[in-house]
């Protein structure tokens, strides 16, 4: 079965379930059952990461799948590798074991993802210093775009703004705290082998944060490459094609990528997860 079809197969499967199934609690961390089962994250303990790893880090709704691409093309522009055209993320968490066994023998440099927690990634990554690329995203546009898009993709429960709301603040979502990823983020903001990234930084200023990616992971791009992928990875552009590259789920995914109208400053977050007004949603 190919993996569209494995995708399109859990997402029927995910219609059919309870609202008040779609999520488990693991090691004290709510995740989707469909897509991350307790199989899936006993196996990821023994995960072998590479040195020459690719590895994208984001909390949901923060830019992942919009990077995904951009890394794909990166890889693609600097190995002169096709780009990967699968529809649906590597995230490693969402790899069963025999995936994770199949991917082990995949061929160098390998894209893999995750939403997970820092302390969470399996140790290999950190022991084989892998590069790491978080992306993080005004929090409280990740909140009204988390929102949307657990009312719109089948494998998370469907809920009320305010039910959302109060969940999210106390990290009660798939993934858990927004503010802990944030914070424990932070501390690693001096390791060399991480890079964070901010949402509004991409949107900003793609170009020179392709040219940053790059650099860091040790790719080489000219200036003609550079340029070319950020025209083609525009947050318009990837919402335009998704139909094609995501297929039926593009409009999930892809929503609007601007800015949200809430109020009020959470001021104890890192730079990078500035400014957060989280009270009212207009």
């Amino acid at each position: 079965m190919s993996s569209s079809s494995q995708m399109q197969g859990k997402m029927k499967e995910a219609e059919n379930m309870k609202d008040e199934d779609k999520l488990y609690l693991f090691q004290g961390v709510l995740l989707p059952s469909i897509m991350c089962p307790e199989e899936n994250m006993k196996a990821l303990h023994d995960f072998q990461a590479r040195a020459d790893d690719v590895l994208l880090v984001a909390y949901p709704k923060c830019g992942f799948n919009w990077m995904v691409s951009v890394l794909r093309k990166i890889i693609s522009k600097s190995t002169g590798r096709e780009a990967e055209s699968r529809p649906h993320p590597p995230l490693i968490e969402f790899m069963a074991p025999e995936q994770q066994k199949v991917v082990k023998d995949a061929p160098s440099p390998r894209l893999l993802g995750t939403h997970l927690h820092p302390d969470r990634i399996p140790a290999s990554f950190y022991q084989q210093k892998t590069k790491m690329l978080v992306i993080f995203r005004n929090p409280k546009d990740t909140l009204v775009s988390y929102f949307h898009f657990s009312n719109k993709n089948p494998v998370l429960p469907a809920v009320d703004w305010d039910s959302f709301y109060s969940d999210f603040m106390k990290g009660n979502v798939a993934w858990g705290s927004y503010f802990q990823h944030a914070l424990a983020w932070n501390k690693k903001m001096e390791d060399p082998n991480v890079k964070v990234l901010t949402y509004e930084e991409l949107k900003k200023d793609l170009g020179g944060c392709v040219r940053q990616i790059s650099e860091f992971f040790g790719f080489a791009l000219t200036e003609f490459q550079v340029k070319e992928i950020a025209g083609e990875s525009t947050f318009d552009a990837m919402k335009n094609s998704s139909s094609g590259s995501h297929g039926n789920l593009g409009n999930v995914f892809f929503r609007k990528g601007t800015r949200s109208v809430l109020t009020s400053p959470y001021k104890e977050l890192p730079r990078f997860a500035q400014p957060v007004g989280l009270l009212v949603y207009r």
